[in-house]
Parts: C-alpha cells; sequence; structure tokens
C-alpha cells in the first residue's frame, strides 16, 4: 500500500539520506512535524499517514508486517533507495519491523518510547471510550468534542493530541479497526537482531521503555543506545520537542 505522505526536499543537500517520520497510533503525518522541520535544514523528510489513519487508505489488517511492507512501497513510490526512520510508539514498532524485511533499505534508526515487546497491557481503553463517546453525541465542532472526552481522559495533552484527527464530525482514523487490532498494536512478535545504530528515546516518566525491556531491547538491536529525557511522558516529542530534536540531530550527527 502506497500511503499518503509529504515529501520536503528544498532545503537540503540533494544526496544527502532523507529521513522518514512515522507517527504512533490515533495519529497523522503532522504529529512528529516539529521534528521533521528541525531536520529539514540538512535532510529531506517524509511524512507518511500510516494505514488507517490520515488521508491513507483503510484496511482490515494492521499488523507490523503489513504495516513495514507500506513503508518499502511508499518509499519506492517516492524513489528513495535508502532512508534513517524516526518513529514514535506504533511508528517506532513499524521502523522494527522494516528493519527486519529490507534491512538494506535502512541506515540509522530512532524509536521515541517504545520497546521491542508485547505489552499485554491495555492502555488506550478510556481514549476509545472518549471516541466513541464523540461519535455517539454526533458533535462536529473539536471545542464540544474535547468537553466529552473530558469525562475519559484525565490529561488534557492527550485529549488535544487525539481532537486533531477530528474534523467535521469525523474521525481520520479507523477506529474498528483499530480497536479489533488492538492487541496486534501493542503486542509484538519477534524478529532477527538488527545490525542499525538504534537510538531509543524514553520520556523519564513513561512506563513504555522501562528497564525490564532492556534486555529483549538489546537481544534486539545490539547497537542500540539510550537516552532519557526527564519530565515527559509517553508523547515526549510533544512535551520536550526541543530536547527530543536536539537528541535526534546528534544521533545522526547534523
Amino acid at each position: 500500500m502506497i500511503l499518503n505522505a509529504r515529501l520536503q526536499t528544498e532545503q537540503s543537500a540533494p544526496d544527502a539520506t532523507p529521513i522518514l517520520f512515522i507517527h504512533g497510533l490515533f495519529g497523522s503525518l503532522d504529529n512528529l512535524g516539529a521534528l521533521a522541520r528541525g531536520v529539514r535544514d540538512a535532510r529531506p523528510t517524509l511524512q507518511v499517514d500510516v494505514r488507517n489513519h490520515g488521508l491513507s487508505a483503510r484496511s482490515t489488517v494492521m499488523d507490523y508486517p503489513a504495516m513495514a511492507q507500506d513503508m518499502l512501497d511508499t518509499l519506492d513510490a517516492h524513489d528513495i533507495a535508502r532512508a534513517d526512520v524516526v518513529g514514535h510508539s506504533m511508528g517506532g514498532k513499524i521502523a522494527m519491523a522494516l528493519s527486519a524485511i529490507a534491512p538494506d533499505r535502512l541506515g540509522k534508526l530512532v524509536m521515541i518510547d517504545i520497546a521491542p515487546v508485547d505489552y499485554q497491557t491495555r492502555r488506550h481503553d478510556e481514549i476509545f471510550a472518549g471516541i466513541r463517546a464523540v461519535s455517539a453525541a454526533g458533535l462536529t465542532r473539536r471545542s464540544e468534542a474535547a468537553e466529552v472526552m473530558r469525562q475519559y481522559v484525565t490529561e488534557e495533552g492527550v485529549i488535544q493530541f487525539i481532537l486533531k484527527s477530528f474534523a467535521e464530525g469525523e474521525w481520520r482514523f479507523n477506529v474498528p479497526v483499530l480497536w479489533d487490532n488492538y492487541s496486534r498494536i501493542s503486542g509484538w512478535e519477534a524478529v532477527p537482531p538488527a545490525p542499525h545504530p538504534a537510538l531509543f528515546i524514553r520520556g523519564g516518566d513513561s512506563p513504555y521503555l522501562d528497564n525490564q525491556y532492556r534486555d529483549a531491547l538489546l537481544h534486539q538491536f545490539p547497537q542500540a543506545h539510550a537516552h532519557v529525557i526527564s519530565g515527559a511522558g509517553h508523547w515526549v516529542h510533544a512535551e520536550k520537542p526541543d530536547a527530543v530534536l536536539r537528541a535526534v540531530r546528534r544521533f545522526f550527527n547534523l
């Protein structure tokens, strides 16, 4: 599947390696926009809407091999032979899966607040409940939708993030498919150890990159390094964008 994407090349050297940016669950290609803009002086950037998100096509299939193949198809469609990758949460797992199916197409990988593990934890049921309540109420304005969401979700930043994909009374992600495939999204099937240099950025207050996952992470990414950003949770790139950007630029030698 070729995804809806935004390729920006005008500010960078023509032969520079592009960076592919992959958002997380409930997101869109704009979610990592601050990071993309922050490296565009040195590299071309490709931001994508993952399948069942944004303006990309819908599908009942929502597993990591399929989503990784989407990335490969989209790179091919833009004549990109090799790329570095930045992925947040689900997007980080897509990057990991891509490293397994096309290792020669990738350079360096940045995974933001995600580990290569099956979490076996449902962390988003309240968000799904809020989303369904907004739909059931037939609302069209974001301000009204936010009031409903606050009955289910306490973090205002999360509410505003979710509502970026709410337009004219419609969600720009495929709610039924995401719900039906949630165990696949939060899960993980181990891939062969990857040869790529990898940076795992952790929000200091987030449980997603807890030390209990260290062995699994290093097994699959022996060249991995970690960078912890204190005072931030799972959406660390939104809470501390400057700190994340500095870490990304340093890792890519920009």
